[in-house]
């Protein structure tokens, strides 16, 4: 007995000594007792605010409000505390409170939109950690033109699109050294809901943001590498997450016309007002709709269609739930005049903006549903469920090699998903939980995804269908599990741990032509399975100044019709290893930086070819570079904005100077001047810049780089907006799309392989006005 009781006193020791450790005696840590809890909303719409930064005045650490505009902070000692409650665009409040021992105060903060300030941008992230560009996202949101879809797209820094089929397409994408095609390697997601399709006809990933009202969306977070638990397939240079509106300050009616038979007709309509119809606290509905009409410049014209609908409700049905419900609707249709050899412009058969195959072109519709229920749970916990449904068509027509495998009638092909249906449930599970009196914060995160639909590869004649190259059924399925940790080693240094697991299941029913034009079956099930874990790093140096080092495994899907005729697992889900170290930091209070130096790695993948019906290993590689964004404002109403990113790519498995990545950007920049006058004008000046680039892998045929201006004009009152935009304003020569081809002109005896083009806009004059009610 005696033995024993000597054990429980050493047991009891050991347990005092690790609270002296952690942060003192029991009777210490007890006179921390004091806390405080509250609610942050918008002071006009009444609707929660998540996201905003809450701290103490003059101290390090912090916290953000969660889902619901809720946040905590606890083991404080009694005494007097100012608050620091802000987020980019609303006015700063600092509340003072004095805490007794043992005492929790409840508050309740409305803040008010204000103008840009950039002196009162913070560089810290006490929930998001991982977003280390939020400030300056917030910064772009507020400040730059947003006109279409694609400059939602343009508001990612370091990333460039291109268009190639008439404005109907998903954007080429280019970030971070990689040609992610129409999405392969950025993850693109709108409210909780993937953009992104997976064994998509046409490319792997692809990505169609036009289903998108620009006017709606609120907010956009970015995230570069693949360091983020929540996001899995695609984010392997990085992701963006959009999120519409919860409310509007206003309806809205909205004309455009431009060159080109250009019109646009937008209406956004508050449905509620004051009124309630769920709850009597704070909700809103409202309706948007667009419509899009163009010819384009090229000479064959583009009759280019849109129509955009969406509806949507927020409401908060108790204190401690809230619920979001979206219904959308998009449909398109074009033709294309598609990309043209340059040897057709130099000899004259066509001008730069002339056509080979005029009968490119094609349509696509999307239509989507959601509901999200946030839940508030005892012990300081969120809970946020997601449903979601996508119905989804899409039919190309597209002519890439003109006449060299079929002479007489041509080298058309269509690509069609003929019908699939994505199903969809995520859930996470957020705590804030103190280990000692440390900030641990935790998310628990599980989902499923499941695509289901006809995919159908055809040649055709003047989009008249001839003989099928590969059709059949897609069935694939994504399941997915992650825990992530957030723990606050001191009152500075912070680190973000997280693991995530991906199973796969691949499976399409089908056939295929063999080499001789028979068709034959291709069918198959591969199941394939990913962990990846991450380990990020943060130092709060100040309040102008953070450190980061991040580091994490990702990895990209591949096409389904390629892994089931490769039946290898290992190529199903080629995976990506990167790490990045950087800052976060403001030099002068109206200047805020961000600096990245990063490495990511891509193993072995294969890549399946849509527009022939072939797969593709392309073996390991590796890229290396550094990002560099800056938002300057240099008076009360001129601000100055730069991006500056470089990378260096190579394959790995080939010989020295044979070794370069097609079409792998270099080096782009990204910037302008933008003035914002208090009675309501606004000007913005910008650039675009992408630097020559190799176009095959041994650099014997080179992509053009460009640099161009663009500007916008608006002056805007309280019941209406009139403004005007210039894309290209100097008016230059430029390609936007460009690829390496082999192809073959009517007449001519052998196949060429040269740079193949889709032309640039040239001088394009907007006009808009809008009416408020």
């Amino acid at each position: 007995m005696q033995v024993i009781y000597k054990g429980k006193n050493k047991g009891r020791r050991l347990w005092l000594l690790l609270l002296l450790v952690l942060g003192g005696t029991p009777m210490a840590w007890a006179q921390r007792s004091a806390g405080l809890r509250g609610t942050v909303a918008d002071s006009l719409s009444g609707q929660p605010l998540a996201g905003v930064s809450v701290g103490l005045l003059g101290q390090p650490g912090g916290t953000a409000t969660d889902a619901l505009g809720q946040f905590q902070l606890k083991n404080l000692v009694p005494g007097a505390y100012q608050l620091r409650v802000g987020a980019l665009g609303y006015r700063l409040k600092s509340p003072r409170v004095t805490l007794l021992a043992g005492e929790t105060r409840g508050l309740t903060i409305t803040l008010a939109p204000t103008a840009l300030d950039l002196a009162e941008v913070t560089v810290s992230q006490p929930r998001d950690l991982n977003q280390t560009l939020a400030a300056i996202s917030h910064i772009d949101q507020t400040l730059r033109p947003i006109n279409s879809a694609q400059d939602l797209l343009r508001l990612v820094p370091g990333l460039f699109i291109a268009q190639h089929a008439g404005g109907g397409k998903a954007e080429q994408i280019f970030i971070r050294g990689f040609d992610a095609d129409h999405g392969t390697d950025f993850s693109v997601n709108i409210d909780g809901m993937p953009v992104n399709m997976v064994s998509h006809a046409h490319g792997q990933g692809y990505a169609d943001f036009h289903f998108v009202i620009p006017e709606t969306v609120e907010q956009l977070k970015i995230y570069k590498g693949p360091y983020t638990a929540r996001f899995g397939d695609f984010a392997t240079a990085g992701a963006g997450e959009f999120s519409t509106k919860t409310s509007l300050d206003r309806s809205q009616v909205k004309l455009e016309v431009g060159q080109y038979a250009t019109r646009r007709a937008l209406v956004l309509l508050d449905l509620l007002g004051t009124h309630h119809l769920l709850s009597k606290k704070p909700e809103s509905a409202y309706v948007a709709a667009e419509y899009n009409f163009t010819n384009s410049y090229f000479d064959n014209p583009q009759h280019f269609k849109r129509f955009n609908g969406l509806a949507k409700y927020t409401g908060q049905l108790s204190d401690k739930t809230s619920l979001v419900l979206l219904s959308s609707h998009f449909q398109s249709s074009w033709d294309a005049s598609g990309q043209i050899p340059e040897r057709a412009v130099a000899e004259g058969l066509i001008s730069r903006f002339g056509s080979i195959d005029p009968s490119e072109g094609g349509s696509t519709r999307r239509t989507n549903a959601y509901a999200i229920l946030t839940t508030a749970l005892p012990h300081d916990a969120v809970l946020r469920q997601q449903a979601y449904y996508s119905r989804y068509y899409f039919s190309l027509f597209s002519n890439f090699t003109f006449f060299k495998d079929n002479p007489i009638n041509g080298d058309e092909i269509n690509q069609q998903d003929t019908g699939r249906n994505v199903w969809g449930y995520t859930a996470t599970y957020d705590r804030d939980d103190h280990l000692g009196p440390r900030n641990l914060h935790s998310t628990w995160g599980v989902g499923t995804r499941l695509d289901d639909g006809g995919l159908l590869l055809r040649h055709a004649v003047q989009r008249v269908p001839t003989d099928t190259l590969t059709t059949g059924r897609l069935h694939e399925q994504n399941v997915h599990a992650y825990l992530d940790e957030t723990l606050d080693l001191t009152d500075r240094l912070s680190v973000n741990a997280a693991l995530r697991a991906d199973l796969f299941v691949f499976d399409f029913r089908g056939q295929i032509t063999d080499s001789t034009g028979v068709l034959g079956p291709l069918r198959g099930r591969v199941n394939a399975a990913r962990v990846s874990p991450k380990l990020n790093f943060y130092y709060q140096v100040s309040p102008a100044v953070q450190l980061f080092w991040r580091s994490g495994l990702g990895f990209h899907s591949n096409d389904a019709r390629g892994v089931v005729r490769e039946t290898n697992p290992a190529q199903a889900l080629p995976r990506a290893t990167g790490t990045e170290v950087g800052s976060t930091f403001k030099p002068v209070p109206a200047l805020v930086v961000n600096a990245a130096l990063w490495y990511l790695r891509l193993q072995n993948e294969l890549v399946y070819s849509g527009d022939d019906g072939t797969t593709e290993s392309v073996g390991a590689t590796q890229r290396f570079g550094l990002d560099v964004s800056a938002r300057y404002q240099l008076t009360p109403r001129f601000f100055l904005d730069a991006d500056a990113n470089y990378s260096h790519g190579r394959l790995l498995e080939r010989a020295e100077y044979d070794n370069y990545i097609p079409l792998a950007p270099t080096f782009t920049s990204i910037g302008g001047l933008t003035y914002r006058q208090p009675n309501g004008l606004s000007a913005s000046l910008r650039y675009r810049h992408i630097d020559s680039r190799p176009a095959v892998e041994d650099n014997s045929i080179r992509a053009h780089g460009y640099f161009l201006l663009d500007a916008v004009l608006s002056y805007t009152r309280p019941r209406y907006q009139v403004g005007a935009s210039v894309q290209n304003l100097l008016n230059v020569n430029w390609n936007e799309a460009q690829f390496a081809t082999t192809s073959q002109l009517r007449g001519e005896t052998m196949p060429v392989t040269e740079l193949n083009y889709t032309p640039g806009t040239p001088f394009y004059l907007k006009l808009n006005g809008s009416l408020f009610f």
